[in-house]
């Protein structure tokens, strides 16, 4: 089976996150499922330099202070995925969505009523349990 390590950020904001809302995809499984926004680490790439640079690409944000928060290892139906998951700052609060359908700022305990990738729940437990 296929395996992909990936890396989420966590982006804190006036005690609140950025979730954002993933695009259509091929496996329905995730597709339109909220996700913390992040990508894949290139060959020869720290993950926190793939964390920044995944994020400015995706949504023109500058996110600083990272702080590892938790890796999740998750079996997809069709991959297995290692996320290595970072809390981390941004003084800019509206992104520019180019991959993604929609965003929204949340505090933990308001984020349950969202449809979130499986791999992300660990996620919104963890931030659940430091809130």
């Amino acid at each position: 089976m296929k395996h992909i390590t990936v890396v989420a950020a966590v982006i804190e904001h006036n005690e609140k996150y950025l979730c954002v809302q993933r695009g259509v995809n091929k496996y329905e499984y995730i597709s339109k499922k909220w996700e913390f926004p992040g990508g894949k680490v290139e060959v020869d790439e720290s993950p926190e330099s793939a964390l920044i640079r995944e994020i400015q690409e995706e949504l023109h944000l500058d996110i600083h202070s990272l702080q590892f928060l938790i890796t999740v290892e998750h079996p997809y139906p069709d991959f297995r995925l290692t996320m290595h998951t970072y809390l981390c700052k941004s003084e800019q609060t509206t992104p520019t969505l180019t991959e993604h359908l929609e965003y929204t700022w949340l505090s933990p305990s308001d984020m349950n009523h969202l449809d979130w990738a499986a791999a992300d729940l660990p996620i919104v437990e963890k931030l659940i349990t430091l809130s």
